[in-house]
């Protein structure tokens, strides 16, 4: 999947259900987060510098061979995090609230939001200070307000501290932090249904490892299947209307399982009815070639 010296990019990012709080990173890869490390926080909220640097800390040491970029939402905006990261070598976005303050060399601070950024307009700020306490350093700070994002009108503008240098590197960066909330949702609901689980944190923490080897086969299984063109046979044909998501790995690895014990369940009604009718035979036959090709991923 990766080379040695190749970017990866990693989401940081905390969901919750219940009284289950976790905070997580994963490798966004193939428009999908694999989660590689994770905590359960003890309380409930918000994260704080030393739990999501705890979690970064064993993150970027298993990634020491690799570019790293670290992807953030508001909740992990703070320019200390930024340094941090800046230190331990990794490049970083952080979206940032609108109501942040910066100052760029003499000029007075002012409020991101007042900057006057609108639908299909671009900012970068390079060099400014986004803190009033000192100590932390001068980053940049990438605006953009897409019109749309994902077929979706967008409602208000992007803000990221990042120490890139250029624009468009950290806007298309921070774009793939979304592939996170995909998967917390196929962890949720989508897949697994966790959050219907009602289980304590210790016993959903050793789930959790099951789950997150379960997720990643799929997502492999099903990024085989997509690339050998055969995912008509394991899921329904999409629907080519504009806007709309294409089946994810995960989704044709998922019911990869189910299309396989179907064809074990209907392999004597199958045979018999080619009996009767011949006609449909070389389609059957392509789909046993298909299912030839499926087993070759398990």
């Amino acid at each position: 999947m990766f080379k040695p010296n190749d970017r990866i990019y990693l989401a940081i990012d905390r969901t919750s259900w219940g009284v289950i709080n976790i905070l997580m990173v994963s490798v966004i890869y193939d428009h999908r987060a694999w989660p590689i490390y994770w905590e359960f926080l003890e309380k409930k909220g918000s994260s704080n510098f030393d739990e999501q640097t705890s979690v970064l800390g064993k993150s970027l040491g298993l990634l020491s061979n690799y570019r790293v970029v670290v992807l953030g939402d508001r909740e992990f905006c703070s320019p200390k995090l930024g340094n941090w990261l800046s230190l331990e070598g990794a490049y970083f976005c952080l979206r940032q609230k609108s109501n942040t303050l910066v100052c760029h060399d003499t000029e007075m601070e002012q409020k991101l939001k007042d900057y006057g950024l609108k639908p299909g307009v671009k900012l970068f700020i390079k060099d400014c200070q986004v803190t009033k306490q000192k100590g932390f350093g001068r980053f940049n700070i990438a605006g953009k307000w897409k019109g749309k994002y994902q077929g979706f009108k967008t409602k208000e503008p992007w803000y990221i501290l990042t120490n890139f240098d250029e624009l468009d590197t950290a806007i298309v960066a921070y774009q793939r932090r979304f592939s996170i909330e995909e998967m917390f949702r196929d962890f949720k609901s989508g897949g697994y249904s966790l959050e219907g689980s009602k289980l304590t944190s210790e016993h959903l923490s050793k789930l959790m490892i099951v789950v997150a080897i379960a997720y990643t086969s799929a997502m492999l299984q099903g990024r085989d299947i997509k690339q050998m063109g055969i995912q008509k046979y394991v899921v329904r044909p999409e629907t080519q209307s504009s806007g709309q998501r294409r089946h994810s790995a995960f989704y044709v690895g998922q019911h990869q399982h189910s299309w396989l014990r179907l064809r074990g369940l209907c392999e004597k009604i199958v045979d018999e009815l080619l009996k009767i009718n011949r006609r449909w035979l070389n389609y059957y036959k392509k789909g046993e070639r298909a299912i030839e090709l499926a087993l070759s991923t398990l």
